[in-house]
């Protein structure tokens, strides 16, 4: 299991290749801080004031090609996200979402303790810092249906079809 901590040490960036694109990855020597999707159509990973290591992340990189290859279920890594105190909330309550299993946002927000919140969830869920890990794409409608995601739907059906495909082959 991965902990959670407070971010020391300089901040630095890798970008890595990935089957649903360029992935970058945010944080320091000892914790990860963000997995952010890039592209044209993304919102850019706050690197400015950061340093590019293209070694950086190697446990984390490794796990990803474990996962996008059908053979992780879950990562193993020192997280250390940014927000407020619901929104870490929401994000660990996330990490709780089985493997090739889904919840909507209702469910969420009575995993948080706030049985009327789905919206202030999907926000939440919406400023996830650490795609794929923090599993957001794993919340869907109350109706069933794929809603929003910051990576585009086609990542979020990927992911999805991703986990549900290799589930049915354990």
């Amino acid at each position: 299991m991965s902990s959670v901590g407070e971010r020391v040490g300089e901040l630095r960036y890798r970008v890595v290749e990935s089957p649903v694109g360029e992935l970058v990855l945010t944080g320091t020597e000892e914790f990860l801080s963000g997995l952010w999707f890039s592209g044209p159509d993304q919102s850019p990973a706050p690197i400015d004031a950061m340093v590019e290591d293209p070694t950086a992340f190697q446990t984390v990189v490794d796990q990803l090609g474990e996962y996008f290859d059908g053979q992780r279920e879950s990562f193993e890594v020192n997280l250390a996200p940014e927000g407020t105190e619901f929104q870490l909330r929401v994000w660990r309550a996330l990490r709780d979402i089985p493997y090739g299993e889904t919840c909507s946002y209702g469910d969420i927000a009575k995993a948080v303790g706030v049985p009327k919140g789905s919206r202030a969830v999907g926000l939440a869920n919406g400023r996830n810092p650490i795609s794929i890990i923090v599993p957001c794409h794993r919340v869907i409608g109350a109706d069933g249906s794929l809603t929003g995601y910051g990576g585009g739907m086609d990542r979020k059906k990927f992911l999805l079809d991703l986990e549900s495909s290799q589930q049915s082959m354990l």
